[in-house]
């Protein structure tokens, strides 16, 4: 079969699409045959060697949808079904990926695979953050800041399905009216001098409730500033340190939470992807695709996914 293979850490070009044999399943493992692959921010810091270790070469990537090709003993999958992973053994950004069963979900035929691909990160990121981490009430406001990314979009979704007052930011005039599309009720700038002012307009100057941030080494400091008493901060992405003032927080009585996916345990995964395959079945859920790319682009995918402006989940198409 063919894959993208790291042998070092660098660049995008460290990408090679190479051959290699086909995997096999063992017991209580899933061969899947690739269809999309979702690609996602944290693949890139990994590539380029900012997040530890790795055995090299290796395969990207845990965010993949198609058929399911082979089972071990013990596997409730069959042959031929329609799934999505979320979670691979050898990597995903190939034609064949192997996965534990529990990394393996299903998926409903009116889902496409380019969706489906879209699932695994963002989604259960979402989720992760804001039911898991900023325990809502329904009610409370929240502040999406970054919502037209992959996670961002997830978030407007599930936050206005709870029955939460939404309010994202995106760059972009495109963004901003995807983010309006899929449910939030305002939508801001975050690049427009005084737009957290507005904000502040929008909640009566109250504040908001949660936070969901994408960007913490840019906006955290800022982000305590526009906290409602008892305000929670979710710290999803961040690229570096940032100073903030700890008296923002005392005045509040607020919490800065920070979450990471690969912290959440077997148990809550297994909640996570029930409750995200209710949700695609009823529609709640509609994962969007911002740019389609061909297997073999996996470099040009990278540098697509870091670059200013950029909405939706990028994916990559195999033949």
């Amino acid at each position: 079969m063919k894959a993208i293979r790291v042998h070092q850490f660098g660049g995008p070009e460290v990408l090679k699409l190479e051959d290699v044999p086909d995997p096999l399943p063992g017991d209580g493992q899933v061969v899947v045959r690739v269809r999309a692959i979702g690609i996602n921010p944290v693949e890139t810091y990994v590539r380029a060697g900012k997040y530890g270790p790795r055995q090299f070469p290796y395969t990207p990537g845990s965010d993949a949808a198609g058929e399911v090709k082979a089972v071990g003993a013990g596997v409730r999958f069959k042959p031929g079904q329609r799934v999505y992973t979320a979670g691979s053994i050898s990597g995903t950004y190939a034609e064949l990926a192997l996965c534990n069963e529990a990394q393996v979900h299903p998926l409903a035929e009116k889902i496409s695979f380019e969706q489906g691909a879209a699932m695994g990160v963002p989604y259960a990121t979402a989720y992760y953050g804001l039911f898991l981490r900023a325990c809502p009430r329904a009610g409370e406001i929240v502040f999406v800041h970054g919502a037209s990314g992959g996670v961002g979009l997830a978030s407007v979704q599930l936050a206005r399905a709870f029955g939460l007052t939404v309010i994202g930011t995106a760059s972009t005039e495109t963004g901003r009216k995807l983010v309006i599309d899929e449910g939030a009720h305002h939508v801001l700038d975050h690049h427009a001098p005084g737009y957290l002012e507005q904000l502040m307009k929008l909640t009566a100057d109250k504040g908001v409730d949660i936070i969901l941030e994408m960007a913490a080494h840019t906006n955290l400091g800022k982000d305590l500033t526009v906290l409602a008493r008892e305000g929670r901060v979710i710290v999803i992405g961040s690229r570096g340190p940032v100073e903030i003032n700890p008296r923002d927080t005392m005045a509040r009585t607020a919490d800065i939470r920070g979450m990471t996916l690969m912290n959440a345990t077997p148990a809550e995964l297994k909640g996570i992807h029930a409750a995200l395959g209710e949700g695609l079945a009823n529609g709640t859920l509609r994962p969007i695709i911002g740019k389609r790319m061909k297997f073999p682009e996996a470099a040009a995918a990278h540098e697509a996914i870091l670059a200013p402006g950029s909405y939706g989940k990028i994916v990559l198409l195999v033949d």
